[in-house]
């Protein structure tokens, strides 16, 4: 549920309303016996407290906010704000953690809003099903993220001397007479390459399939682009997993592990609120 989709009863369903002046935001859904303490939260706007809302057996975490600050056309000169719209960002995940470090909590998209508290009472419950879906899954668990990094292939003035006389060749051409020197050099070079190619496929299966095992669940991203120009590693593997709260030390032991056995540079982030795996809500 997120800013726009208009069937769900979301704000921008009475946008060009005048008698609506408020609206509900949402920050998140938690399975609790009573309302969370949400005293100290600022949330998105200074103005009203960041409050509990029944939705049957769940509890929403909400906040009233201006309507006119969250309309469409609003909403998108702000997303062209890089600093105003990360302040949100941060004041919505802000809300979501304090809230996730204390109860299973499905953390909703930014900008989710409602026309009040009955509207996004009424929506919410109608994805109950889902919502316990996902907190009886994420429950004592926490998203943590794993890059992998293998070393950049070697520059032409940074390889061998086989790999140096091959790059020259290629931009001079093959000297006369070295016709099959030539080759033989590309085909050398060519198959080094090939060779830290599959190398880094398999470093980057052998640590996933090694902290799947060890997660409940897991995700591959797609993996990063080049970094700086200064930087010579290459990202082989950008993975999530969502691990048992208990099992945290044992994923340390595991990547430690890793690092030593695999010489690879392994980046650990987290714990996280697992944003990616409470499904599509």
């Amino acid at each position: 549920m997120s800013h726009g989709e208009e069937e769900q009863g979301l704000m921008t369903e009475c946008s060009t309303e005048t008698s609506e002046t408020h609206a509900t935001y949402v920050f998140a859904v938690c399975q609790t016996e009573g309302g969370p303490d949400a005293d100290g939260l600022t949330g998105v706007t200074h103005d009203e407290p960041v409050r509990s809302l029944r939705v049957g057996p769940l509890t929403a975490i909400v906040q009233t906010v201006r309507e006119a600050d969250f309309t469409d056309e609003v909403w998108q000169k702000r997303l062209t704000d890089e600093a105003e719209l990360e302040r949100y960002a941060r004041a919505h995940h802000e809300v979501v953690s304090a809230v996730a470090a204390r109860f299973p909590t499905v953390p909703l998209p930014l900008a989710t809003l409602y026309n009040g508290d009955e509207r996004a009472s009424l929506a919410l419950a109608s994805e109950s099903t889902r919502f316990r879906t996902a907190l009886r899954r994420i429950a004592h668990h926490a998203e943590w993220g794993i890059k992998v990094y293998a070393p950049v292939s070697p520059s032409a003035g940074d390889g061998t001397p086989e790999e140096r006389t091959a790059a020259a060749a290629d931009q001079g051409g093959p000297a006369p007479g070295a016709g099959r020197a030539y080759l033989e050099r590309k085909r050398n070079l060519q198959s080094r390459r090939a060779q830290r190619q599959t190398d880094s496929l398999r470093l980057a299966d052998a640590v996933d399939a090694d902290v799947s095992r060890l997660a409940t669940e897991s995700r591959r991203l797609r993996p990063h682009g080049d970094g700086a120009v200064d930087d010579r590693r290459v990202q082989v593997l950008n993975a999530t997993y969502l691990v048992a709260a208990n099992r945290a030390a044992e994923l340390d032991l595991l990547v430690a592990g890793l690092r030593k056995r695999t010489g690879a540079h392994i980046e650990v982030s987290g714990p996280w609120v697992p944003y990616s795996f409470v499904g599509e809500v």
